[in-house]
Formats: C-alpha cells, structure tokens, sequence
C-alpha cells in the first residue's frame, strides 16, 4: 500500500494594515523601526497568507484619521495596527484619529497594553493606547517602540504568573466582527477562542 500523507492545511489570507505615526521618520530624519519590526512580529505569529498595506505619516490627527479610514474602507484591511503618537505630549493625537474613526470602543486592549507596560516602567501609566472597531475591521493603537510593541503583542509568557498579550485576543475579535479565522503559532502567541468557536 502506498502511504498516504496528511493533507496540506489551508488558511484564510488576511489583509493587514501598518501605520507607523511620526514626525520625524515620515520626513527622512530618521529611519522607521516600527512598521518592520511589527511586520516581522505578525509574519512570525500567523500562519494565514498575510496581505501587508504600510503607511508612513505625521503626526496630524486628520492624516491618521484619513489613512485608517482608507485602510479599512477602500484598501480592505481585517486588521491595522498603528504604532506612535500614544503619549501625552501635544502632537501625540493617534488615539484621538482613532477614536473619531470607531463604530466600536473596545478600552481592554488598552488596559492590558498598560498593565504588560507597568512591568517595566511606571511610566506606562501616561500612554493612552485603544483599539476599536470600525466596519468588520479592528484598529488597535501600539507603542512605538520595537521592544515595547513585541512585549504588548506577546505578554509576559515567564512572568509568575503569566501576563497574556493582547494578540491573544485578536483572532476571536476578528471571528466575532466578521473577520477571517486568523491561526497563530502557539509558541509565539497563543490565540484563546471559547470551543464553541474552535474550528478542527
């Protein structure tokens, strides 16, 4: 008898948007480090064909506003992340762009992103990320940094006890607002979904 292999598994292509909010780096002062190191995050995370839409921009809150709307509504985006202008200082308006886009608050993601932070620095306390929902699309504000984005994505996997990261809540609010069925690796992100929205 000739063996038969497994088949091959086969997983929803996802579109996702990168907007990376800063003076500076949208000008040429100096290089972005935020939408590679994120993309590489993901890339390294899911397993569904991933469709990236990348966007460099300033800090103005109807720049931000215009290029998210344009993400999900025109480019077709199931997720866009942002990634700057989350702090106090006055041109630091991406979560206001964000929230004049929602249909849907969802302050949680905000609230876990702070508490992950809080483990490093106290400072944590003065970022105002959010996500939102807007259509079938989530919008999720992260920090700017490299290493404070992966921390926020992934958790504290060896804290006593664990701190889980917001990512592993993304796909079952992408399933929930009629998004595709996003499928991580676990050793990089656990996805959590209830059994009832498990598929085989």
């Amino acid at each position: 008898m000739t063996p038969t292999s497994e088949p091959t598994p086969t997983f929803e292509p996802v579109r996702i948007g990168l907007v990376s909010v800063s003076d500076r780096a949208s000008s040429g002062v100096y290089e972005d480090k935020g939408i590679p190191s994120l993309q590489a995050w993901l890339a390294h995370a899911l397993f569904n064909p991933v469709e990236w839409e990348t966007r460099l921009i300033p800090d103005d809150q109807f720049t931000i506003s215009a290029a998210l709307c344009e993400l999900v509504d025109v480019a077709g985006c199931d997720l866009v992340f942002t990634t700057g202008g989350t702090g106090p200082a006055p041109r630091d308006v991406t979560p206001e762009a964000t929230l004049a886009v929602a249909h849907k608050v969802l302050p949680g993601f905000g609230e876990q992103m702070r508490q992950i932070s809080l483990a490093f620095v106290p400072t944590a306390i003065l970022s105002r990320q959010t996500a939102v929902v807007r259509g079938k699309s989530l919008i999720v504000n992260l920090p700017g940094q490299p290493k404070s984005i992966a921390e926020t994505l992934e958790g504290l996997p060896r804290a006593t006890p664990p701190v889980p990261g917001i990512f592993a809540a993304v796909p079952y609010c992408v399933d929930l607002i009629g998004g595709p069925y996003l499928v991580t690796d676990d050793t990089v992100c656990a996805a959590f979904r209830p059994k009832s929205a498990r598929r085989s």
